[in-house]
This record gives C-alpha cells, structure tokens and sequence, in this order.
C-alpha cells in the first residue's frame, strides 16, 4: 500500500498512548488503532508531533509501528523527523520493510532560506532513498520555517518520491489555491494536499482543493463526514457539521503540551486511552480547564450525538 499523490480523505495524526509511569500503553494502541478504523479513515499517521515522536527512542519507534501495520488495513504513515539524516534513513528504511506507506518529513528550525528548505529536503529523498514515497510538513507554527508555494513547487519538481503535502501554514487557504494553480498552468505535477492545524480550516480548505485532512483532531467521525459532505457538494450541511464542533476544536487547538492534554483527555472520556499521560516534558490540564472541556463536549452533544461521553 504505497502512498500516491492520488491518496483523499482523512488520515488522522495519532497521539501515542502511555502508562502513568511513561511506559507505552500498548492495551490502549490496539484500542485505538481499531477506534481509528471504525471512525471510517483512508489511512493513520503515528509518530508525528501529536504523537511525541521525539520522546521516543529508536526501539520503541519501530514497535509501535509494527503494532499498529499489524492491525491495519489502511496505509499506515510514519514520521522520521530527525536531527540528522543518518537516524532518519534508519527508521525510515525500517519502517518501510515493516510495512509503512510512506513516510513524513518535517525540517528542522534552522533553516532560513528558500534554498536551504529545497537543499534540505533533496538530502533528506537522497538519504532515505528515491523508492520510499515521502510527505512533506509545512508547519511554521511550530517549525518556525516558512515555505511559500515557489518553494514546495521547487521541492515536488527535484523529487518525483515526494507525493504529499501536509499543510498546516496558517493562515494558509491561498498557499493551496496557489499550489493547485501551478497544476492548472501545468508548472507543478500533482501532489495531494492533506491539511493539518487540528482540522480548525478544514470546511474552507477543501473547498480552496485540499484532498481531505491529516491531523489530530478527537472526533475523525467529523472529519471524515466534512470531507465527505464537501466532496459531494453539500456546503451547508458539511458546515453545520463543522460549525457544531468549532468552539472544542478551537480548544483543543491550543499550541504545544497543552492541547495534546486536552486531546488525550478526550481519548481518555471516550473509552480508547486508559491515561490522559504524556511523557515527560509534559503538561496536565487543571481542573477548571477539565470542566470546560467537559462543558463544551456537552453542547458539540446537542448536535452531534457521537460527542457524547461518559460523565
């Protein structure tokens, strides 16, 4: 199941589920892996930033991907982010042979110029190798590297194993609508557009061409239904679906720790985490920030029936 540029849908990011103690809770990952397949996705994404990927050592990186190709039947994505190409090409090339898709490339914040982000992204297909199809991340929000759409044209045309693009810039509807022009002058090959940022642009991403979502949000049933809604040309009823579930996603979109909290709290009202646990560093939701979770569970409820979840 190798990625292609003609992947759609939703392919959601997942968190990594842990003990109290910081031990993987591998009870909980089959729990959600088969979560995951109920909720109707095209693919998963594991050991992404959701997913604590840097919190993890080389070893338990290849487990949990073993585990979760063992119970998929969707194409399975893993990110190999690395300070430096020779682990990358190590959990790549070993994640592939296990099963994987493809993989995703996020750059590191030292890069500054247009070229270095080109220059980079050339080593890294060089490294982990022309036959293992690769996404490409675009989040400045946390990266703190910008790619305008010149750029990631400039990334597709020098790599034909570059399939995908993760897009998460924010503000970002006109870097799409920019990207799929140049298909239209026929200045760039096609590349799928998955987007990112917790879903919180999805409703007007797929109508500026975005093929559907990869991201973490707690509820992919939503997602899916969106994506689904806006392909078949039902705008008013693929927004009210999203406009229902806005004020949490906009809580759950809080940056770093925090919003993983969040999220992990949900999982865990919902019957997939045993533990809301991050490994440490990490960040825990008080107990006022528990109570507004919960109340905007509550009126998502009204709407949505599938928000429900145990008091």
């Amino acid at each position: 199941m190798a990625l292609t540029s003609a992947i759609k849908g939703v392919i959601p990011i997942a968190p990594t589920p842990f003990h109290p103690d910081g031990r993987i809770d591998e009870t909980s990952l089959d729990r959600m892996s088969e979560f995951f397949l109920g909720a109707g996705i095209d693919g998963l994404t594991i050991l992404g930033q959701l997913g604590e990927a840097p919190k993890l050592d080389h070893a338990e990186a290849v487990g949990i991907t073993k585990r979760v190709i063992g119970r998929m039947n969707v194409p399975v994505l893993v990110g190999v982010s690395a300070p430096g190409f020779a682990a990358m090409r190590s959990l790549a090339r070993e994640v592939m042979e296990l099963g994987a898709a493809g993989v995703m490339i996020g750059p590191p914040n030292t890069l500054r110029t247009d070229d270095q982000v080109v220059a980079y992204y050339r080593n890294a297909a060089e490294a982990i190798g022309p036959d293992v199809p690769f996404v490409i991340q675009d989040y400045p929000l946390t990266f703190s590297v910008v790619m305008t759409p010149a750029v990631i044209r400039r990334i597709v045309t020098e790599n034909p194993s570059c399939v995908m693009l993760k897009h998460e810039d924010w503000p970002g509807l006109d870097k799409i609508t920019a990207l799929r022009g140049f298909e239209q002058d026929g200045s760039m090959r096609h590349i799928a557009i998955l987007t990112g940022n917790g879903g919180l642009f999805l409703d007007f991403e797929m109508e500026r061409g975005a093929d559907g979502a990869n991201t973490g949000y707690a509820f992919p049933e939503m997602l899916v239904d969106v994506v689904r809604l806006s392909r078949a040309g039902m705008r008013d009823a693929a927004h009210d679906l999203f406009d229902a579930h806005l004020p949490y996603l906009r809580y759950e979109q809080q940056q770093g720790p925090l919003g993983l909290a969040v999220r992990k709290y949900v999982f865990q009202k919902r019957g997939i985490f045993a533990s809301d646990a991050q490994r440490k560093p990490a960040a825990s939701l008080s107990a006022q920030a528990r109570a507004e979770v919960d109340y905007l569970l509550s009126r998502i409820a009204r709407i949505d029936p599938r928000a429900r979840v145990a008091p």
